[in-house]
């Protein structure tokens, strides 16, 4: 007999983030043994819609909505294991069984109280167009950690006094800059410790070897997801810096924030909105005014529920960007596309596509590296004909208007990658599919 060959797909976000990789993951773990979250902490914000169920995750990955589905949280996820473990209990009160399911990795990085303070306190110092945007859950200073050598991991919890050592020694440091330098109250050590120590018991069960696992499944012909937080245009490295995330959003990071070798990763399906969104600061070429009745960017906005899952924050809305979108299909290695939110853009008469720039007197056609060179990027336009019908819950291309597949087929022209999926609504059967990434 023939042995099963798995297939693992990586879903990451082409944009700025907020594109709906959250239902594409779970719409594909209908074929998927497990789904791994491997970059990113709780300020990624997965909202799924199962029937007349809504299921908001920053955490857990969102294939534990599939009875069946293992799911893991790998290294290279920066963890609050206090709010993981609210998470877990939000879900259970639900009906979703988490806890035989979920594997976190020893080596998380943690995300302590003096992150948070740290994350709250620099942002209330920055001026109003110097400030990112942060979540402030402490991403960013959980990562500074890990990378300056000094983080404590998941593995530190089962051992107590080394545990309190460390976080001693970095209190020490941390605290001196909040109450000296950002003017801000220090994080007391007896709190933070019976805090974690509490934690530790209840997350124990959860750690495991998650590379092995992983090996193991893929071994055993399964197929696997590896669920992207974010977007690639906010990795640390390739995205509008310093107007980015904190961790590396792409595709590769999946490899390396899970524990396992790129020749595991099969297909790289990005996911991309039918126009594009922003929240907090930064540049953004192709943004339209969100506040003015009747015009494209407010439709995007209203129709579109363009508020952050994590934040409540307006989401900044404009027109899609297919030079910033050609950059990440270029930094990702993307195979397909899966285009979401097609139907906010039902009744607009006229559509338009930032095809590329003029910067410095001469134009490109490829979004240039950091926030100052893409500030200065003035966009070009192309206009394409609007539609009038309604194309929710459409699954099929034939069912689509006309113009809605010219609109497509431009995508597919501009980026040379095909459009495999097409997402008409949040429910999983409004889903229009060419090509299956796991069949």
């Amino acid at each position: 007999m023939a042995k099963n060959v798995a297939r693992n797909v990586v879903v990451v976000g082409t944009q700025w983030g907020d594109e709906g990789k959250g239902k594409i993951v779970d719409w594909l773990t209908d074929h998927a043994k497990g789904v791994v979250r491997f970059q990113g902490g709780h300020n990624a914000g997965h909202t799924l819609v199962v029937g007349d169920k809504v299921y908001k995750l920053n955490l857990v990955p969102s294939g534990i909505v599939r009875d069946g589905v293992a799911c893991f949280i790998g290294n290279g996820v920066v963890l609050d294991i206090h709010h993981l473990i609210s998470e877990i209990r939000v879900l259970e009160s639900g009906g979703i069984d988490v806890r035989s399911r979920l594997k976190v990795s020893p080596g998380c990085p943690l995300i302590l109280p003096y992150h948070a303070a740290l994350d709250h306190a620099r942002e209330a110092a920055k001026c109003a167009d110097a400030r990112i945007g942060t979540t402030g859950k402490g991403i960013g200073p959980a990562y500074e950690d890990k990378v300056a050598r000094r983080a404590l991991r998941v593995y530190d919890l089962f051992h107590p006094d080394r545990f309190a050592d460390k976080v001693k020694e970095n209190l020490h440091y941390h605290n001196f800059v909040l109450t000296h330098y950002l003017g801000a109250e220090a994080v007391d050590f007896d709190a933070l410790l019976a805090q974690a120590m509490s934690d530790a018991e209840e997350i124990r069960p959860l750690v495991a070897d998650v590379s092995a696992a992983l090996y193991a499944i893929n071994k055993s012909g399964h197929n696997l997801l590896f669920e992207g937080a974010q977007g690639a245009l906010l990795d640390i490295d390739h995205g509008t810096y310093p107007f980015v995330t904190s961790s590396n959003c792409v595709a590769g990071q999946a490899a390396a924030g899970s524990g396992i070798g790129p020749g595991m990763l099969h297909y790289v399906l990005g996911i991309t909105k039918a126009y594009c969104t922003r929240v907090g600061g930064g540049p953004f070429p192709s943004e339209l005014d969100i506040d003015t009745e009747g015009l494209p960017g407010h439709q995007m906005s209203q129709k579109g529920r363009e508020f952050g899952t994590v934040t409540g924050r307006k989401r900044r809305c404009g027109w899609l960007d297919s030079a910033a979108l050609k950059r990440s299909i270029q930094i990702n290695g993307v195979t397909g596309l899966c285009i979401t939110k097609l139907d906010v853009l039902d009744g607009l008469r006229e559509l338009k596509i930032c095809t590329g720039y003029r910067l410095d007197g001469r134009i490109v056609d490829l979004l240039p590296m950091g926030a100052d060179e893409v500030a200065a990027c003035e966009p070009i336009l192309e206009t394409l004909p609007g539609w009038s019908e309604s194309t929710v819950g459409a699954s099929t291309m034939a069912a689509l208007p006309s113009t809605a597949r010219d609109y497509l087929a431009r995508i597919e022209a501009l980026c040379d990658v095909p459009v495999d999926i097409v997402s008409t609504g949040p429910e999983r059967g409004e889903t229009i599919v060419r090509r299956h990434p796991l069949a």
